[in-house]
């Protein structure tokens, strides 16, 4: 088996603000065969992509600054043929299709482990056997995602989303600060 140089390699950066998570994944993903950079705000990020365009992206959705969904678009403009993909703790509907149509090439919930990164990466179309849930969402679950269907309407304003929600902002605060619950 030869060794691959090092302009062989395929370059990837991470980008997520949880520092215990991208010392574990940068290592991971280098003995996969990447060239690893990492970054710990959308900010660094796209400073560090504009010196030198990666192949190939982790973006975590959550970040303080700017999210990942407008590092994405940053990214996707860059380098057409980029992959994306994006990685949340608070997966919903909403998000995960903005991240699509922004240029993300998969949308992943954390827990995460390096091989389904590389996975999706390879992902190159939609997956017709996915399963299909028998149970609706829960009540709680289609208001977590209204609501982040009219923050992101909003840019991410939560006193406009409240205003939209006729909700006080704390409250709105309150429930954007929960966990999202399960599907079922």
């Amino acid at each position: 088996m030869s060794t691959a140089t090092t302009d062989e390699k395929p370059t990837l950066l991470l980008v997520d603000d949880d520092t215990d998570f991208l010392s574990v994944l940068a290592p991971a993903m280098t003995k996969r065969g990447f060239l690893v950079t990492t970054a710990n705000s959308a900010e660094t990020a796209f400073e560090l992509a504009q010196l030198e365009a990666p192949e190939y992206a982790v973006v975590d959705l959550k970040m303080a600054g700017h999210s990942g969904l407008v590092l994405v678009r940053q990214l996707a403009s860059l380098q057409a043929g980029m992959r994306i993909v994006v990685l949340t703790g608070f997966a919903s509907i909403t998000t995960a299709i903005e991240a699509i149509k922004l240029g993300a090439t998969h949308y992943l919930a954390k827990p995460v482990d390096a091989d389904e990164i590389v996975e999706a990466f390879g992902k190159k179309s939609g997956d017709t056997d996915v399963e299909l849930s028998a149970n609706p969402l829960s009540i709680d679950r289609l208001e977590w995602e209204h609501i982040q269907r009219v923050l992101t309407e909003h840019d991410g304003n939560i006193s406009a989303t409240a205003r939209s929600l006729n909700m006080h902002r704390r409250t709105l605060q309150r429930k954007l600060n929960k966990t999202p619950l399960r599907t079922k």
